[in-house]
């Protein structure tokens, strides 16, 4: 997952440096809102083959800011369950012991979004295109639920997608994302008590990752040309 985080990085910087070379083209509408749901899956102590070895289901509702064709401040509200199991995972607990759990995480994140083509429905001369793929990147927190137990951390969402529109409003979007949680206690407890291993806060191992079909609708007509009369 490290390896990941470096890879998204690095392709942000470079649609960032893209971005920065080309002219700002503003769309035609200010916010837009909505929602998705989809599949959900847990990567951690109590589960390190397939993020989607227990797959659980995901909903969210989220609220764009869009300057131009190119960028997007998102924030979102999200809701996971997830699920673990150590008898799935080919390593051997300390007397052969095992852990399973099932929990429920809520995200609050606030996202930015890079459109790799200018995305939107225009006339011709304005080279809008009507589907683009995306990438994403944020900050926010979380809570976890498991077994009557709370545990707040912060996160860092990060993902692509890609987003069609279906009418000059209306978009329809499928993202996959991986979201960090800086903290151990999405599975409940840390289970490397379990292991008689200790490891440094900062190399936790839950991660959050989920895959959604969202549908949003704009609003806020922007004014391209504003003509003041006294």
């Amino acid at each position: 997952m490290q390896a990941l985080l470096r890879r998204l990085s690095i392709m942000l910087a470079i649609a960032c440096a893209a971005a920065l070379s080309a002219a700002s083209q503003s769309a035609p509408y200010k916010f837009d809102f909505g929602g998705g749901i989809g599949m959900s899956g847990y990567l951690g102590d109590a589960n390190n083959a397939s993020v989607f070895k227990h797959p659980g289901f995901t909903a969210e509702a989220g609220f764009r800011f869009l300057p131009d064709v190119r960028w997007a401040v998102r924030g979102v509200l999200g809701v996971s369950t997830l699920s673990g199991n150590t008898a799935d995972m080919d390593n051997v607990l300390p007397q052969g012991r095992e852990y399973s759990f099932s929990s429920k995480l809520v995200t609050l994140d606030a996202r930015v979004e890079f459109n790799f083509l200018p995305y939107g429905i225009g006339e011709t001369y304005k080279k809008l295109s009507r589907w683009s793929p995306y990438l994403v990147v944020g900050l926010g927190v979380s809570l976890a639920n498991c077994d009557g137990s709370n545990a707040f951390a912060p996160t860092i969402p990060m993902g692509a997608g890609i987003k069609y529109k279906l009418k000059p409003r209306l978009n329809l979007a499928v993202e996959w994302t991986m979201t960090k949680v800086i903290g151990d206690k999405v599975d409940g407890r840390d289970l490397h008590d379990l292991s008689g291993i200790k490891t440094s806060f900062i190399k936790n191992t839950d991660w959050c990752s989920r895959i959604t079909v969202g549908l949003t609708y704009e609003f806020g007509e922007r004014c391209e040309t504003c003509n003041y009369k006294d």
